[in-house]
């Protein structure tokens, strides 16, 4: 009996958890909706208004590591507390936000805050799943709630920002959180690491931070300034700079804010990589979705979100496929396997064109969330299998780092691929055609067909050239070599290796 309620009360934390994930990454989602009305209701441009998501991406880059750290020292559950807590106050905030300074600032809290949740949730849930399968997934199934957040973010948002207005997205906040705040306090147990900090590594975490900030603002507004721009080129110098003086400093830092070391293990540096690869291919390639069925297949907003609604489904089943394959197969089979499947998905995203009916943009999503979730457990997992408990914390932090830059990665690669496509496109197409008609109304409609198709066959090289990178992807993941010894070690159960 007790050893049932011990179960139940495991799976319980993991439901906290997932809430507290995925409210923060729904959060991040709705916001980019309500745009259009925050800048009617704030009189400013489209231009300044992207300064609401840039602010948040890049505060909540920079205190990833920050809090992994914390977490380990001073108590995940505290750490995931006060992070949660924070968020509630920073979105009742956002939601009385008065002009665009106020929301920047209020936005960034709520990303200090969300940033807190990643680390010390993984590192919550190692700890209380140890047993390999459970384990498997249970950080698959919550894995999964980044994706649902993407999801749903337009089913929920949509409406609420049309009956509503954009205010009540954040508001809603205060309630859903409430409720996952409590559950934190009740039934996630306090662990720390046996490696108690003494000194704290500030400089570390300001070179860190200054590095992160660089990169993740050239990435989000590269596209805008002009990637040879004077403050693009700004950004690379002191990415780099910044870069070399944390790799400086930490390389004599007691106690490291990013042990170094992590880097010496070739499992978790596979891992890192094919983490990498797959989310700048998927975020990069999923971004355009939306913008593609709007514009050329005619879909609203509501009807676009509708067709993500299967891509959750089959991530959900497969990832838990994918967590009872732990222990049978090894780790590096299953996410060769999985990100080969994600490929193929995204592949067949190259053959949309205007006549494209529903089914050609939810049978590939559907694919590719397949082969996504099929392998989305064994890459968290495989970090807590070559990495110890104590430093649990900084090491998913690493590992939440990566995805979201190579998220902004993506997004700018693909974006980029798809303005210079189209240029190329426009040019090809105007200097192999011949428009005999001097009528200058006809002819500029002949111009305009010139555009829209250089526009709509601009999408078939991205989607080739992410299909690619994931293909890559997957043969790199054939290099992720967890001994069945680890395994054994980590998991305390008979492993079959493949």
């Amino acid at each position: 009996m007790i050893e049932e309620t011990h179960k139940n009360f495991k799976w319980l934390v993991l439901v906290t958890v997932i809430i507290g994930t995925f409210l923060g990454r729904l959060d991040q989602t709705i916001v980019n909706l309500a745009l259009p009305k925050i800048i009617v209701d704030f009189r400013i441009t489209v231009t300044t208004a992207s300064w609401i998501a840039t602010a948040y991406i890049l505060a909540n880059a920079v205190f990833v590591p920050i809090w992994g750290k914390l977490g380990d020292t001073i108590g995940r559950k505290k750490v995931y507390i006060w992070g949660f807590a924070i968020f509630i106050f920073g979105s009742a905030l956002a939601g009385f936000a008065w002009n665009l300074s106020s929301m920047i600032v209020f936005r960034i809290i709520q990303a200090i805050a969300s940033s807190a949740d990643y680390p010390t949730a993984m590192a919550i849930l190692a700890v209380t799943f140890n047993k390999g399968k459970e384990r498997a997934q249970a950080l698959g199934l919550w894995s999964v709630s980044f994706a649902a957040a993407a999801v749903f973010g337009p089913l929920i948002g949509g409406p609420m920002i049309d009956f509503f207005g954009w205010r009540s997205i954040f508001l809603l906040n205060i309630p859903v959180g409430a409720v996952g705040l409590i559950m934190a306090i009740i039934f996630v147990k306090e662990s720390v690491s046996e490696h108690k900090t003494i000194n704290f590594d500030w400089w570390g975490a300001i070179t860190l931070g200054s590095a992160l900030s660089a990169l993740v603002l050239v990435l989000d507004q590269g596209s805008a300034w002009g990637w040879s721009d004077s403050k693009s080129i700004l950004c690379y110098f002191a990415t780099a700079i910044f870069t070399l003086i944390f790799i400086s400093v930490e390389s004599s830092a007691r106690e490291p804010i990013v042990d170094l070391k992590f880097f010496k293990n070739s499992v978790f540096v596979n891992i890192l990589v094919n983490n990498f690869v797959v989310f700048m291919a998927l975020m990069g390639a999923v971004f355009l979705i939306p913008i593609f069925v709007q514009t050329y297949l005619g879909f609203d907003a509501t009807k676009t979100g509708y067709i993500f609604i299967p891509m959750a489904f089959f991530m959900v089943i497969s990832s838990a496929i994918g967590g009872s394959l732990t222990g049978k197969v090894a780790p590096r089979i299953i996410l060769f396997a999985s990100t080969l499947i994600a490929a193929f998905g995204v592949y067949l995203f190259s053959f949309l064109d205007p006549r494209s009916t529903i089914w050609s943009v939810i049978i590939p999503l559907s694919i590719m969330a397949f082969g996504l979730g099929f392998g989305m457990s064994q890459r968290t997992n495989g970090i807590t299998v070559v990495v110890p408990n104590e430093e649990m914390g900084i090491a998913s932090s690493i590992l939440a780092l990566g995805r979201n830059i190579a998220g902004s990665f993506g997004i700018a690669i693909f974006g980029t691929i798809l303005t210079n496509a189209t240029k190329n496109n426009i040019l090809h197409t105007a200097y192999h055609s011949i428009i005999q008609i001097t009528n200058p109304i006809v002819y500029q409609q002949a111009v305009s067909l010139i555009i829209l198709k250089a526009q709509i066959d601009a999408y078939k090289p991205v989607y080739i050239t992410a299909s690619i990178i994931l293909a890559i992807g997957a043969v790199l993941a054939l290099f992720i070599n967890i001994s069945k010894e680890q395994m054994r070690a980590a998991h305390h159960e008979d492993i079959v290796e493949v």
